[in-house]
Formats: C-alpha cells, structure tokens, sequence
C-alpha cells in the first residue's frame, strides 16, 4: 500500500535543502575524505598538534611518502592548513570545524 504524499511537508523540506549541485558535491567530497583510517588518524594527531611529516610517519608507522600523499589530499581539500619553518613543514587542522566533525563523528560511534 503507498502512503498519501505530503505535499506540505515535502515542499519546506525541499526549501531546507541546497539546490546547489556544486556545493552538494563538494559536501560529498568533504565526507569522501573521511572514508580511509590513515586520513582520520592524521585528523586527529593534527587535532591535538601541530606535526611534520616525520612526527606523523613516526607516529602512524608508516613511510614518508604514504603520509606525504594523504597530507596532499587533505591539504587540497582546506582540511589541512601547512607552514614552512626552514626546511620543515607542519601541519595543523584548517579550523575548529574539522576537530568538530571529527568529535561528532566519533561520539556517535561510541553510543
């Protein structure tokens, strides 16, 4: 048996929701950068300091160049901001909003 559409209902929730498919694929590849383990661990060292490339290969036990490249990922998707002091380069979160999602994300799991 279908239900009866509710056409009021249907209609503001249509006006709550982004008709934009631009920034409604840009939210998906937000979220995309969270599907891989490597990624969120990164997230969260950077949550708690500012690292360099070494401390987080040190710190995952992993090689340079696998950090490197999820770095480059996060650092292109404004996740990841970086300074340069010499010839080191660290990294920290973009903003509080990553930290954000990341404790959200993490306090549903744990319900």
């Amino acid at each position: 048996m279908d239900c009866a559409v509710h056409v009021d209902i249907v209609k503001n929730i249509r006006k709550l929701m982004p008709d934009n498919e631009r920034i409604l694929n840009d939210l998906a590849d937000f979220f995309k950068l969270f599907c891989d383990p490597t990624r969120i661990k990164i997230l969260f060292a950077l949550g708690a300091s500012e690292l360099c490339v070494s401390d987080i290969a040190a710190l995952l036990e992993m090689n340079h160049s696998a950090i490197s490249h999820q770095l480059r990922l996060l650092n292109r998707s404004r996740l990841i901001k970086s300074r340069k002091s010499g010839k080191l380069v660290y990294y920290s979160l973009n903003d509080r909003h990553i930290k954000q999602v990341l404790a959200q994300g993490f306090e549903h799991i744990n319900e």
